[in-house]
Order: structure tokens, then sequence, then C-alpha cells
């Protein structure tokens, strides 16, 4: 491993993205990573074409054929009624005006993507079972961390520290902001069903959210349409954090009894659910100090009604490279550069992804007004500043 490499704090998306990205530009790193294996089960994520071009870009256009799927629209119905309310196109009309498609996958199937492409390069190593447990900032070259594992504890030395480590990150922590993530008053239960095991006549190859008084639906195909991936969204007052919970299928039944019977359906074709709390907290006012710098859900955690967690890490992961390359290895220059383009995009999709949420839940009458007004959205020029993104 060549001297003084980038430190990344988490092996999710975001942090495997920044390595691969830092590879890219011929900067070694090391991942460290608090969990001993990295491993996602039973959820799938969305990859919009502002996210999906960079992977594509970085040369994981053919991995990504293989495991996702590509739904040929997003249809939004009424959770009570089943009446359709709006919708756009997805598919190839994604790609002719964005110039990248709009994926589904398993985030498990992402994951291996990344990792397998860490693995295969020289400039990077993976740490398992570490935590950062200190910081030394105060070097004009360099950054010292302590680590500790279940056994021992080591000192890196490295150019930089970048806080992948998400919503409760402790790098943040470290560097003296120490504000709690804000529980949202909502809880998402997400399950998988195989193709074989989902009514069939129910549609496989389209994205479809149901919204209704207190609680939303959506599924979409994953691992090429081999698989449903379920999250439904209730308003909750059951605010313990984690992510993988077991959740009582008969709990959700229940909520979603009086829903129409082919949104109920979907909810009964799920044998398991894993369930968590949301929540996330006002965008930052610190993105980095010295020779740390914060990235994805550390620096601007998303609720997911956007879809645009993920994307949000990865766009990034991109930005901070690129602003690497640019200012030729000046970090205070690069991170200062990275913070002032990230920050206004992340938080204006904070802001809007909980907004919908409000409006995803409205209660019967306002939702009359909500549906009418969906009605008469153009939503692909509605969302086109999220999906036509590109830099530089």
């Amino acid at each position: 491993m060549p001297d003084n490499p980038f430190l990344i704090a988490g092996g999710g998306i975001g942090g495997l993205t920044t390595a691969l990205a830092l590879a890219r530009i011929g900067q070694p790193s090391i991942i460290i990573e608090q969990r001993t294996r990295i491993d996602e089960i039973g959820a799938g994520i969305q990859l919009s074409p502002n996210a999906s071009r960079i992977l594509i870009e970085m040369g994981f256009g053919p991995a990504l054929a293989k495991t996702a799927a590509e739904p040929h629209r997003l249809v939004i119905r009424s959770g009570k009624s089943g009446k359709m309310i709006g919708g756009m196109p997805l598919g190839q009309a994604m790609r002719s005006r964005f110039g990248a498609p709009y994926l589904t996958i398993h985030r498990a199937d992402l994951q291996t993507i990344l990792l397998d492409a860490v693995r295969g390069s020289d400039t990077i190593r993976l740490a398992f079972g570490r935590n950062v447990a200190e910081i030394e900032n105060n070097g004009p070259s360099s950054v010292r961390i302590r680590c500790d594992s279940q056994s021992a504890s080591e000192s890196v030395t490295g150019a930089a520290l970048i806080g992948a480590d998400g919503l409760w990150s402790n790098v943040a922590r470290l560097i003296g902001d120490t504000s709690k993530p804000e529980f949202r008053r909502h809880i998402a239960w997400r399950g998988l069903v195989a193709r074989k095991d989902w009514p069939a006549d129910l549609p496989v190859d389209q994205t479809n959210l149901w919204l209704g008084p207190g609680a939303h639906l959506v599924h979409y195909p994953i691992r090429r349409g081999e698989f449903i991936n379920l999250v439904a969204v209730t308003s909750d007052r059951d605010n313990e954090p984690g992510w993988s919970r077991t959740g009582d299928p008969s709990i959700l039944q229940k909520r979603f009894s009086r829903w129409h019977t082919d949104a109920f359906r979907a909810i009964q074709s799920v044998g398991d659910w894993t369930i968590w709390s949301l929540f996330d907290r006002a965008p930052r006012q610190t993105w980095f100090d010295n020779r740390v710098a914060l990235l994805g859900d550390a620096a601007h955690p998303v609720l997911p009604f956007l879809a645009q967690g993920a994307a949000l890490a990865i766009e990034d992961a991109h930005v901070l490279s690129t602003e690497i390359k640019n200012k030729n290895g000046n970090l205070i220059e690069a991170f200062t550069n990275y913070t002032r383009i990230r920050k206004s995009r992340s938080s204006k999709i904070q802001s809007t992804a909980r907004r919908n949420g409000d409006i995803y839940h409205m209660p019967w009458p306002l939702s009359i007004g909500r549906d009418l007004t969906m009605a008469r959205i153009n939503f692909s020029d509605h969302t086109s500043w999220i999906y036509d993104w590109q830099y530089p």
C-alpha cells in the first residue's frame, strides 16, 4: 500500500464508491469498517439517472445490467380506491431524456459490485471490525486516527479522513458535532418476494407508489425482475434505532386491511418483514474540519420519500474525488469546494423528501387536493432538477 492513503470510515455504498473514485485519480485509500463483514439483507434501492450515470462512467454498466431491473413506468395510486393519481415513464424515456437509466437494485447486489471492484484494486485496503475511536487532526499534511477492534488498538496515518459512517456518524462527533438525529414519527417496513410468490395479476415491471392516510407503500422489481422489493412506511411513535428489527406481518396487514385489494395482496405476499424507525437531522453546518470531511448520510441524511439517499452519497464521492484531482492535492481547497458544491443540492433534496412524507400521508379531505394536483403534474419535468444533475 502506498504511503499516506486516504482513510475512509464506513464501508457502505458511499464509502466504497469514494474509495473507487479516489483510485481512479491515483489516490490510495483504506476503508475502515466497524462491521466484521458487509452484508445487507432484504433492501432494494432506486438508482435514478443522476446516480446510475456516475456508476456507468466508472465502468459498472455491465455489472448493473446483470443484476438490476429497469422498470418501464412509475404509477401512483390511491391506497383506498386503487385509482391512478399520476405517474411518469421510466425505461427508455429516462435514457433518452437524461442519458442514463433509472434502475432498481438490491442493496446487497450493488454493494457486491462495488466490493468486488475494491478487492480487485491494488490501491485500496479493507480493514473490517475496526472503529475510529480518536482523531488527531492538527498536522499540516496528514491526519492520525486510533482504530479500536475487539482485541486491540492501532494508530493509522493518512492524507485525510472521510467520514462515510452514516446517520449516527462517529467521525462527525469526534470533530465536534454532537447533535442527535431526530425521530420523524415514521416506521419503514421492508420485504422481499420472489416473483413466483407474487400475485400473478399484479405488475412486476413497473414501480408502484400507493398513497393513503398515515401510510404509503412502494414496490418495484429487483434482480432483473426475479424479485419484488416492497417498502411500507407508516406514521408511528416507535423510535427505536436500528435497521433490521423483525416486524410482525399481522401488525402491518391490520394497518393496510382497508386499502385497495391489490395493495393489500401485495402486503400479504411478504413472509418476513424487517422494520426501522426513520430518523434524520437538520443539515450539518460543518462538513469538514482541516483534513476530515463528511460524506453521504454522515453529512446530510435523507428520508426515503424521494429515493435519493444512495444517489446523493454516490454524487458526493464523485464530486469529492473530482475536486481533489482539480486542486492537485490541496485538500483544504478541495474540501471547501466540495462543501460549497454539495450543500445547497443536498439541503434541497433533504427538505423535499421531508415534504414528500407529509404529502404522501395526507388525511382526507386534504388528500383530495393532493390527488388533483398530482394529476396535473408532469413528473418528468417536476423531477428533472434531480435526474439531470451532472458534475462538472
